[in-house]
Parts: structure tokens; sequence; C-alpha cells
């Protein structure tokens, strides 16, 4: 996947949330949760040092490098 998919925040966060459940399906996280608001979506992945809403934008790159590394 490349930049050139995202045609606004949308998509980007439709993105991450395909990525997060491929992530659980892979056993990578143990956790994810996605809360849906009208004008945007926050993002919660599994970590020990914290627990704070992700921005669709940091979830996507976290989930990212993380099935990066899983493959590679």
């Amino acid at each position: 996947m490349n930049n050139s998919e995202f045609h606004d925040e949308i998509t980007l966060a439709e993105q991450a949330e395909a990525l997060g459940k491929k992530a659980l399906k892979l056993r990578l996280i143990s956790s994810f949760v996605v809360h849906h608001f009208p004008d945007s979506w926050e993002f919660y992945i599994p970590d020990e040092s914290k627990s704070q809403a992700l921005s669709p934008e940091e979830a996507y790159l976290q989930l990212k490098n993380l099935l990066e590394k899983s493959s590679g």
C-alpha cells in the first residue's frame, strides 16, 4: 500500500482498521478497538507503555510497521 490510496482521512482510517483486523488475525496484537465519531476515528492498540488513543495516521503507521516486521 502506498499513500496514493488515501484520498481523505476516512480512507486512511478504513485502511488502518483493515490492518488492525489483519494483525489480530495473525495474533500480532491481542486486541484492537476503533471508536467511530461523526468527525473522527480513534484507535486503541494494546501497549504496555501507554493506552492512549491513536489518530488514523498513527494507527496506520504502527500497524503497517508491525505487519512488515512479522513478514520480513
